[in-house]
């Protein structure tokens, strides 16, 4: 396996040819500086190529898309299904479906909130699942995979919070209270903003790119079961769960609009997060090519 020696200060930059040059097959080693650099090849670093002054190759939309549609290429139709789902699932809970007998038209705001509460958290599972499997198994797609789903999963915990706070106003009198339930959501999305943060910051230093977000993502699990169980651990105003396995305490004329939008919102969501793995593997395989050029006439 040919080493490939990066010397550069756009740690950016600098993460996206490390994962591309990886998945094209070559061993990768970084430096942020000419200080840095001399001290590993003094260390007994022998590259067979080295890169500095790192230019991304620029590159079309018709071009990103051929080169990673193989990867990803029912992402289109599988946003556009998502979008005709939530549509079809929002107008009939908005406006053919009953008022409840409690809450009267302020339930309607359900069939945002609930498909909102439920990505927010299993976006995080999903975010908490890449990043083990690139922190363990180094999996450069995996990596990608959970910088994808961070931002995404922090728009949806948001319009959780958002949308469960106009719900409270008339329900419980006011827009927020510290219940066990809207906390840990809200702490769902600090952890989603530290994750965001993190990587970023681990981008601009460079070195081993992903590994403090790695962890922090997988610390951050613990919140899940909290969010998932704190109305039946503690005495909460928010209710409890309406939904299990076995039975369900919605009306089917309640209970078909919120599942469609479900659907909807999930697909959307898969739809988004495999368009950024799309640009991002699209733009990482472009620099591998142009690399791979670079070390056959070095």
């Amino acid at each position: 396996m040919k080493t490939i020696f990066i010397v550069d200060d756009s740690a950016t930059m600098v993460m996206s040819l490390k994962s591309s040059l990886e998945i094209a097959g070559f061993k990768v080693e970084t430096a942020a500086d000419g200080e840095q650099a001399m001290g590993k090849i003094n260390g007994g670093l022998k590259p067979d190529l080295m890169i500095t002054d790192i230019n991304m190759p620029r590159m079309d939309g018709i071009e990103l898309i051929r080169n990673a549609r193989k990867v990803l290429r029912f992402t289109p139709i599988l946003t556009l299904t998502g979008l005709i789902c939530s549509a079809v699932g929002l107008w009939i809970g908005l406006f053919a479906s009953p008022p409840d007998y409690q809450q009267g038209e302020s339930v309607r705001i359900m069939y945002v909130h609930v498909p909102a509460a439920w990505l927010g958290s299993g976006g995080y599972l999903g975010l908490a699942i890449a990043s083990a499997v690139a922190l363990v198994w180094r999996h450069p797609l995996a990596e990608i995979a959970a910088r994808a789903i961070a931002p995404v999963g922090a728009l949806f915990t948001a319009i959780c919070l958002v949308t469960g706070s106009l719900w409270g106003k008339p329900t419980w009198g006011t827009y927020w209270v510290w219940d066990a339930r809207l906390t840990s959501m809200l702490v769902l999305l600090f952890l989603y903003l530290g994750y965001l943060a993190l990587a970023n910051a681990e981008d601009e230093r460079g070195g081993e790119a992903g590994r403090g977000s790695a962890i922090l993502a997988l610390v951050g699990v613990v919140n899940l079961p909290i969010i998932k169980f704190s109305v039946e651990w503690w005495h909460t105003l928010h209710q409890g769960p309406s939904i299990t396995l076995t039975k369900s305490a919605i009306a089917p004329s309640m209970l078909l609009p919120l599942m469609i939008s479900l659907a909807g919102f999930t697909l959307v969501f898969g739809g988004v997060v495999l368009m950024r793995m799309r640009a991002a593997l699209a733009r990482t395989r472009a620099t591998a090519r142009s690399l791979r050029l670079a070390e056959a006439y070095a």
